[in-house]
Order: structure tokens, then C-alpha cells, then sequence
């Protein structure tokens, strides 16, 4: 009888991981388009599994991702609302590229956001920052190319 309790409280457990295996994949539309559109998806063939290439909390202030968000996920919502109100039609690579050439510091940390997209922290949050100086930094991304580097793939050919 103890036998068949174990195997019952092992297929749950099973049958409960097989059922979050799907969230826990998956990868929303935005946060998959901002990956490839920043390139954080080069050299990683499995980025799209891989949550450290961009976590949730790159936008919003929860680890789960969905409200409220972090004043960089603000700038981005903001993006949205203007490029509306202009009568676009709010495509997010489009919004995302505007809120980066804007060179607004969401978290006032003093990088510009799309600095911190090119030094892989969190725009989002002020504890996170680049380790390299702002005048080197400000180098080194210009010579990558500068914020035309994160340009919607159509604006670009690419």
C-alpha cells in the first residue's frame, strides 16, 4: 500500500513538471524580438531556452515578468503611447529603436539606455550598470556602430 502512495505522489510530480515545462519555455513576443534586435542571440544557438540572455526583469520589476514594470518597460510603454498618439502603428522593434535613439537613462544610473543594451545590464534597474567608465564606454559603442546597431531589421536590410 505505501508502495502505491509513492507511485501516485511521483506521477503528480511528474505530471506537474511536464505541465509547467510550457511557461517555463516559453518566451514572449517582445522579449524574443528585443533578444534578436539587441543581438543577444549571437553565439548562442539555444538562446531562445535560455533565460540568462534576457530576464524578465529587464523590462518589468517582477521576475515573472507581466505589471508593474521598471522605468526602462515605462520608457518602452511611454514609446508605445506616443507612437500612437503620432498615429503609427506601434511596432515594438520600431518603439524600442526610438526609446534607445532618444538616449534617456530610465534608471538614472548615468548610461544611456542603449549603452546599457550594448554592456548587457539592466536599463531598468540603477543597481545594475556598466563596470566600464562612461567616456570608454561611449567609445567602444560608437565604434561598434552606435545606436544604429539596434535599428528594426527592415530599417537596416538586414
Amino acid at each position: 500500500m505505501g508502495g502505491l502512495k509513492v507511485r501516485i505522489v511521483a506521477a503528480s510530480l511528474v505530471g506537474l513538471v511536464i505541465l509547467s515545462l510550457p511557461a517555463a519555455l516559453a518566451m514572449p513576443k517582445y522579449r524574443s524580438q528585443a533578444i534578436q534586435q539587441f543581438h543577444y542571440d549571437e553565439g548562442n544557438p539555444l538562446w531562445e531556452l535560455d533565460r540568462r540572455v534576457m530576464a524578465c526583469t529587464y523590462c518589468h520589476v517582477n521576475v515573472g515578468g507581466g505589471a508593474p514594470w521598471n522605468p526602462f518597460g515605462e520608457a518602452i510603454r511611454a514609446g508605445f503611447r506616443a507612437d500612437a498618439e503620432a498615429g503609427q502603428q506601434g511596432k515594438f522593434p520600431d518603439v524600442l529603436y526610438a526609446v534607445l535613439k532618444a538616449d534617456g537613462d530610465a534608471d538614472g544610473d548615468g548610461y544611456p539606455d542603449a549603452l546599457e543594451v550594448f554592456a548587457h545590464t539592466l536599463p531598468g534597474d540603477a543597481e545594475s550598470k556598466p563596470a566600464t567608465p562612461l567616456a570608454d564606454l561611449k567609445a567602444e559603442f560608437a565604434a561598434a556602430g552606435g545606436v544604429a546597431q539596434y535599428a528594426p531589421k527592415a530599417a537596416t536590410g538586414r
